[in-house]
């Protein structure tokens, strides 16, 4: 998911409350913090990098999918039956900011993704297996602006990002994002924000995107934590020095393809998948600043779609329906707010 998935983490700087900076109690009031945008500005990263991993200075993940059965279908015909024996893939991350004023943020983000898999494909004429190992590497880089102000006396963002991607042999797409977000509520126990996000990207089925961020704590130290159409999860500090959630992630994979079509050699393709993860997460401070995370359950790649570069992501040369399937992912990532982020 990943370009939309940046600019939700860029919208959810707008969780400038009187409880922005985490668990711990703020002496100032709620009138103070909104006149303070400096302080804003400060909770705004503080909040966004507690929430992904992909937001901090630095994150670098592994996953690891299980074997999982999936039926091809091309031109409104289902294929035979065919198998991924093998899936994982690695991602690494890193956030410069250049500028932060009172009123802007500005920054870049640079991603990286190599995805290797082992497909046990059914060939349709014949009905032999044949074994396929494919490795994929995808990058982009962002550069990112938030501006900060006010609508009846709410804090109000405007947030912005250029985008570039591509494969290990070219840069393949430019693409802008845009939002703007407004705190619609934000005391000690409840947060709620919405917003309007635009995707200006010719393939995109989605120009227009609502958004709506929702945080209630409760009082058995249990936290509802909803950012549609990111995530819904159910949050509780445990230990000394970690953090347990429960619940779904929305996640989305990527790469660019070349040479696949006999009868087209020359045309470029592009594979997404959109994945909801299922299961439990738990984060452990090590140190002062770095997160060891680990997620595990059950991933259902809801959407799977090959489709020509030059057309739309609905417009699928090749879509696939895949089973659902156990996954694994572990990371470590460095986050300047991460003491706050367990409640230290």
């Amino acid at each position: 998911m990943k370009k939309i998935e940046k600019m939700i983490w860029i919208a959810v700087l707008c969780f400038l409350s009187s409880n922005g900076r985490s668990q711990t109690a703020d002496t100032l009031s709620q009138k103070q913090k909104f006149q303070d945008t400096t302080n804003m500005r400060r909770n705004a990263l503080d909040y966004a990098s507690r929430q992904f991993a992909m937001v901090r200075p630095f994150n670098v993940e592994f996953s690891q999918v299980a074997p999982y059965r999936y039926t091809p279908k091309k031109d409104g015909s289902s294929l035979p039956e065919s198998k991924v024996s093998s899936y994982h893939h690695i991602k690494a991350n890193a956030n410069l900011y250049f500028l932060a004023k009172k009123k802007l943020i500005l920054g870049a983000t640079f991603s990286y993704r190599y995805t290797s898999a082992d497909n046990d494909f059914t060939v349709p004429s014949s009905g032999l297996v044949q074994a396929v190992k494919n490795d994929f590497t995808y990058h982009s880089t962002s550069l990112n602006f938030t501006y900060i102000s006010k609508i009846f006396t709410k804090p109000f963002f405007v947030n912005t990002s250029l985008i570039v991607d591509g494969s290990e042999k070219h840069f393949e797409r430019l693409k802008g994002l845009a939002i703007g977000t407004i705190v619609l509520k934000a005391d000690t126990r409840t947060k709620f924000m919405a917003g309007i996000l635009v995707n200006v990207d010719p393939s995109t089925q989605l120009p227009l995107l609502p958004m709506i961020t929702y945080e209630r704590k409760f009082n058995n130290g249990m936290m509802l934590d909803l950012i549609m159409p990111r995530q819904l999860l159910v949050r509780k500090h445990v230990f000394e020095r970690g953090r347990i959630s429960m619940g779904t992630e929305l996640d989305r994979n990527g790469f660019y393809l070349y040479n696949i079509n006999e009868h087209l050699p020359s045309q470029k393709y592009e594979y997404r998948q959109i994945e909801l993860d299922n299961g439990v997460i738990y984060e452990h401070l090590i140190g002062d600043y770095l997160i060891l995370t680990a997620r595990t359950g059950l991933k259902w790649i809801a959407i799977s779609r090959l489709f020509e570069k030059e057309k739309t992501f609905s417009a699928q040369w090749l879509e696939t329906s895949a089973k659902p399937t156990a996954y694994f992912n572990v990371g470590i990532s460095f986050n300047p707010f991460a003491k706050k982020m367990l409640g230290k």
